[in-house]
């Protein structure tokens, strides 16, 4: 039999599997439950965050009940709940085909259920053709429509709507998701390594289940950090961690040495780049709002190790250190040696604390001149000699 990639088999099927959207799930089901149900609704949100997976839920809820049903529906192939892709279907004949059809009342539910994914891709004259029956629809009619860009779904189609924002899932919520799949599965795999995948995801579930297939389609016994830098070609973290401390150290040539290291690995300048951001950035929050805080997304090994870390930076030396990085990653892209600027951006941030000292000190001196040469300054120095 042909394997059925995970994003498939591990999809919500039932208002209670939805992760990270349980503010609309509840919505939904409650407007179910009180026979509040509108006649059409517009689902917002990135890729992969479930909005199509609501959808189906939402229309099985309603129309559904029988196994054979319910199955039909979840697979987007049942004749009362059609599934439509716009990018694909933009035409204004596209739509009036499905006015036309929308006259018809369903075979076998309640509603007849029109999905329409990625709706802001309808022409002006798709949308216009739909506007009427989506003011007036058939009582057996509901839409629901699904975009990653409802800023072209024009007013007129959004203020007939209920409209449901999809938010990005949470990486704890998404790794706790693939640690129930690893389980269902029968694969292991370090705690480290979940966690990672879920901050890769980019708060996407499908995104996240995507990469771990990738990740157990490699046949380790058990999963590790390392399989997954080797297969995405990420720098080593703890190669980094050793970057960071020279960093604090004030010890170039072991900042240029780890960098070296991964270079050599075949990770690119840019992802080093993309990757000292990130840990900055953490390093950043965590000193500034403490280990507990929600605003970064670690596992509690990570968490304990980079908290400790951070308390040997400064929040405004790591600021500062952000702004250089995004800035010579810029430049590095557009360098006909970037490994040059790689360098100096590495020894730069080993040296932070003794160029400010140095620039504390020119401008010291340049004050101490100032006040010499003027009347005040030169009365203050006799002053000070006499005493």
């Amino acid at each position: 039999m042909a394997y059925t990639v995970l994003a498939r088999r591990y999809r919500s099927a039932d208002f209670d599997e939805v992760v990270g959207q349980e503010a609309i799930a509840n919505t939904l089901q409650n407007a179910i439950k009180l026979n509040r149900v509108a006649h059409a609704y517009l689902f917002c949100g990135t890729r992969g965050v479930g909005k199509t997976s609501m959808a189906r839920i939402f229309a099985k809820a309603i129309n559904g009940g029988k196994p054979e049903i319910d199955a039909a529906i979840m697979t987007g192939k049942d004749t009362d709940v059609i599934e439509i892709d716009a990018a694909s279907n933009s035409g204004v004949d596209n739509a009036r085909e499905l006015i036309a059809n929308a006259a018809y009342r369903p075979l076998r539910g309640k509603k007849k259920v029109y999905i329409i994914d990625e709706v802001h891709m309808l022409s002006n004259a798709a949308f216009n053709a739909l506007l009427k029956t989506m003011e007036e629809p058939p009582e057996h009619v509901m839409f629901i429509l699904a975009t990653t860009d409802p800023q072209k779904v024009p007013a007129t189609i959004q203020s007939r709507c209920q409209r449901f924002d999809f938010r990005n899932i949470p990486a704890p919520n998404i790794a706790g998701h693939l640690t129930a799949v690893l389980k269902k599965e029968g694969v292991a795999a370090e705690p480290e390594l979940v966690f990672q995948i879920a901050r890769l995801g980019n708060g996407s579930m499908r995104d996240s289940l995507s990469l771990l297939d990738r990740v157990i389609a490699s046949g380790e016994k058990k999963l590790t950090v390392k399989t997954l830098e080797d297969l995405l070609g990420l720098p080593a973290r703890e190669l980094l961690g050793s970057m960071l401390d020279a960093f604090t150290a004030g010890t170039p040539a072991a900042a240029l040495e780890a960098g070296d290291t991964l270079l050599k690995r075949g990770v690119a300048i840019d992802q080093v780049f993309e990757s000292l951001l990130e840990r900055f950035r953490d390093l950043l929050v965590l000193a500034t709002c403490g280990m507990n805080t929600e605003l970064v997304e670690l596992s509690d090994d990570a968490r304990k190790n980079e908290a400790a870390r951070s308390e040997k930076f400064d929040p405004a030396a790591l600021v500062h250190m952000i702004a250089m990085v995004e800035n010579i990653q810029r430049s590095a892209k557009a360098s006909a040696c970037p490994r040059a600027l790689f360098d100096a951006c590495l020894v730069r941030l080993a040296l932070t604390d003794r160029l400010a000292d140095a620039t504390s000190m020119v401008r010291e001196a340049k004050g101490a001149t100032a006040d010499a040469r003027s009347p005040v300054g030169a009365g203050v120095g006799a002053g000070a000699k006499k005493r």
